[in-house]
């Protein structure tokens, strides 16, 4: 066994692993594509601006958890930690602000530096919808819908909950902020040393503290709901109202928020109880301020983004794999019409793989291993009469069937 292992945080995937992580990420692509999401493909790396600017300097991600480094022109390069901020930057360099609505869908490898642990990786996969230019609520309500429709594509809707919440608008936090300062301030002894640090700079990530001190605090903490106004309430009356129009289920949940200043109105994460302490599987909201953080002008977008390898860990069944057909030609002469057999049955969808060495007997239990269904065989007289002996694995009957049909009789 060599010692080359994976890089830690870092995984294969390979058999059932890497089926159900192509399950996941068909399934939302063909799900997001009747939602009229078309696919884009940005960089893995970026500029370090596109992260730095858009997570907030003082985030946990961008203090802690970037692969940053200088590549030899001496620019700073980063490999992204997450897609939205690469999607608005290709919106802002190719020029397209001005040819909105945009809907994007995304799907590739993230990359933090953290403590591996289920459902969390260094490099990890996520897929991900981006929809740009409408600040109506029915933009949030139908980018919810269609993460809600790839869940229960995926068979796993009935293990997740649609947990949702409101950032309001610029006012409203602003008065958010102000609660919040004076509430931690009259308990600031009993915060942690990163939470006394947020406590002048950005109090709303004291809300997202997995410190027990810090939650014990946070439990008592004010919402934002009483800061709401008028028309920050009524965009969030909105939203709920399409949300049972679209019939997607959900359930308030006061302590959702976003820490930095982009974010406005709509937050949300779906979460489940059946991977521990990893329990957000698709999370998004609404960030109207991100795009002109990136260079380009004022414009609305909101969006979402879900780990693949946690969709896949929840899913209850893995996808089989269609059971192939053996082509076995008998003796040298036979394997170039072997080939045409083949090449017509793959031709016509039909997974097909022939032996390269053996006789007859071995090819065939080389067949019944590899669980094929049919053997297609063939020698020198079967050439000669245009047929070849097809045998059924299951059953063990078998007919000649002539070349041009053995497709169809295979379908």
């Amino acid at each position: 066994m060599t010692d080359l292992q994976p890089a830690r945080g870092t995984h294969d995937f390979i058999g059932d692993d890497q089926r159900r992580f192509d399950r996941v990420v068909q399934t939302a692509r063909r799900v997001a594509a009747t939602y009229g999401f078309d696919e884009w493909i940005t960089p893995i790396f970026e500029d370090t601006r596109v992260f730095a600017r858009t997570l907030g300097e003082t985030s946990d991600v961008v203090m802690k958890e970037m692969y940053t480094f200088d590549d030899r022109g001496g620019d700073s390069i980063t490999l992204r930690p997450e897609g939205t901020a690469g999607v608005c930057r290709a919106l802002v360099s190719n020029g397209l602000t001005q040819s909105l609505p945009r809907k994007v869908f995304y799907a590739g490898p993230m990359f933090r530096y953290e403590r591996p642990q289920k459902g969390r990786f260094r490099q990890f996969h996520q897929i991900g919808l981006e929809l740009i230019g409408p600040a109506e609520p029915l933009a949030d309500a139908e980018v919810i819908a269609c993460g809600w429709d790839i869940l229960k594509a995926l068979n796993v809707a009935e293990d997740t909950v649609l947990e949702l919440n409101t950032l309001g608008d610029s006012e409203s936090r602003a008065a958010y902020r102000d609660a919040l300062i004076t509430y931690f301030t009259a308990h600031r002894d009993a915060l942690s040393k990163d939470s006394l640090d947020r406590l002048d700079r950005n109090p709303m990530r004291i809300l997202d503290s997995k410190d027990d001190a810090d939650r014990r605090v946070v439990a008592d903490a004010p919402t934002i709901q009483p800061y709401l106004t008028t028309a920050a309430a009524a965009f969030y009356d909105k939203l709920r109202r399409h949300l049972i129009d679209f019939r997607v289920p959900f359930a308030e949940n006061p302590r959702i928020v976003r820490g930095l200043d982009y974010y406005s109105h709509t937050a949300f994460e779906f979460v489940t109880a059946s991977l521990g302490a990893q329990g957000t599987v698709m999370a998004g909201g609404r960030y109207d301020g991100l795009i002109a953080e990136m260079g380009g002008p004022s414009t609305p977008a909101v969006g979402w983004a879900a780990g693949i390898e946690r969709l896949a860990m929840l899913m209850p069944n893995t996808p089989t794999v269609p059971a192939p057909v053996a082509v076995i030609p008998v003796g040298d002469a036979a394997e170039a019409a072997a080939i045409e057999i083949l090449q017509s049955l793959r031709a016509n969808g039909i997974r097909a793989e022939i032996a390269y060495r053996g006789n007859l007997k071995r090819r065939m239990e080389r067949a019944n291993r590899a669980g094929a269904r049919a053997a297609v065989i063939l020698g020198d007289d079967d050439i000669a009469a245009g047929a070849a002996q097809v045998k059924d694995l299951a059953t063990g009957t078998q007919e000649a069937i002539p070349f041009a049909h053995i497709p169809s009789r295979l379908k």
